[in-house]
């Protein structure tokens, strides 16, 4: 008898339709995610985790950053965020260091932060080169030195890889730094994936650690579940929480009630549930 928190494997089939259609849509470009005058709600809408996870076919790495993003975000932890940031101030400014396309940051300020991104020229645009909510989230082009504006919480979601911004984050005395970061290295180079070594660590005395937590990305993630789907690395995506002296109180976030999660938690479900039972069907001798 199927364990009961594997019942909803029973519909994998219905749900593996749904699946591989939501994934087709996007890499045909028929998605509401691709179209800019689309409101944001409505493009984020059905995104399929394998969209979070790896960029289209079409993308050129030379010219373009990933598709979407860097990595998939789970709602709970952003309202997480967002509890740590209103312990900094009433309306608290937070500086989206890495900005991009403004897709993380918009996930943040739709949960109640007041977010202004930071986009630096520099850095190659993802490929939807706008993906944010002008509603509720300010998108500046320019580096640190051009901010012109107090700044409460800095957030460094994915620092450029071999980069240390840390230095001239401190610059902005920030009451509360937010890190969303790996330190898996790139196979060939060598080289981390984002940030340097002690970009992370070694932050001066009147900062302390608040809170920190990993969410783990299993290797074959997608493809364990759908064996057509593509491989990937494992990775662990690790998320830090400094506040500097002042805020003296900080109490930990607990969850209040369940929230909807995004649409590609979903899939997340399933394929860690699909992993799960594959492993427990090994454990008893039964090849799968």
């Amino acid at each position: 008898m199927m364990p009961e928190r594997f019942q909803k494997l029973r519909d994998m089939e219905t749900f593996t339709d749904g699946l591989m259609q939501r994934i087709f849509s996007f890499q045909e470009k028929s998605h509401p995610a691709w179209d800019e005058n689309q409101p944001f709600t409505r493009r984020m809408a059905n995104l399929s985790l394998h969209n979070l996870i790896f960029s289209n076919p079409d993308r050129d790495p030379k010219q373009f950053g990933p598709t979407i993003a860097h990595y998939y975000p789970l709602r709970e932890e952003n309202r997480a965020l967002v509890h740590y940031i209103r312990h900094v101030a009433e309306d608290a400014v937070v500086l989206d260091l890495h900005a991009r396309n403004g897709f993380i940051g918009t996930l943040l300020a739709h949960e109640g932060a007041n977010v202004i991104g930071l986009r630096d020229p520099a850095e190659k645009p993802n490929q939807i080169a706008n993906f944010y909510d002008p509603a509720v989230y300010q998108l500046r082009e320019g580096t640190l030195a051009d901010v012109d504006f107090p700044v409460d919480v800095v957030l460094s979601a994915w620092m450029p890889m071999a980069k240390n911004f840390t230095p001239d984050i401190l610059k902005l005395k920030p009451k509360m730094i937010i890190y969303i970061y790996t330190e898996h290295t790139n196979e060939y180079s060598g080289e981390r994936q984002t940030g340097t070594a002690d970009a992370f660590d070694n932050l001066p005395a009147n900062y302390r650690i608040v809170d920190e937590w990993s969410i783990a990305r299993p290797e074959n993630l997608m493809q364990g579940a759908w064996p057509d789907l593509s491989a990937n690395l494992e990775e662990d995506r690790v998320v830090r929480i400094y506040a500097d002296e002042s805020i003296t109180e900080v109490p930990r976030y607990e969850i209040d009630k369940p929230v909807q999660p995004y649409d590609w938690e979903a899939e997340l479900e399933m394929a860690l549930l699909a992993m799960e039972a594959k492993q427990e069907l090994r454990s008893r001798g039964i090849e799968v």
